[in-house]
């Protein structure tokens, strides 16, 4: 199993879509390393050489941000909105989308499970 980054890659994907389960790289970012690599023809994980990964390996310590790195600058670029009080920034406070979406329906994944609202007539008229 090949160690990249500290991710395991699947050695039964291509190295090309096996990258992309690295945090910060997606496969436009996965096609470059190979490119930059050298690595021609797109082959599976376990068919690299040890060359080959090194090279991998260098290249992305050496140019790019993973991981554990690109998780805490998310969060640093997150806290900095909040602090200065940024319209992002709140929005991220809120817990609501933050990029413009409509929340009269839809963005129940950022505001949760939908909670029904009564008039109340029913539980007044239970108590008397």
């Amino acid at each position: 199993m090949v160690r990249i980054a500290g991710t395991n890659l699947n050695n039964e994907k291509r190295i090309e879509i096996a990258l992309t389960g690295i945090f910060g790289i997606g496969p436009t970012t996965s096609t470059k390393i190979l490119e930059a690599c050298n690595i021609q023809g797109n082959p599976r994980t376990k068919d690299l050489t040890d060359d080959e990964v090194e090279r991998i390996r260098a290249y992305i310590d050496k140019n790019l941000t993973v991981e554990s790195d690109a998780k805490i600058l998310i969060t640093r670029n997150i806290k900095r909105l909040k602090d200065i009080s940024a319209y992002r920034g709140l929005r991220h406070n809120a817990g609501l989308p933050v990029h413009g979406q409509r929340t009269k329906t839809n963005a129940r994944t950022k505001r949760g499970k939908k909670v029904t609202m009564g008039s109340g007539r029913k539980k007044a008229a239970a108590k008397t």
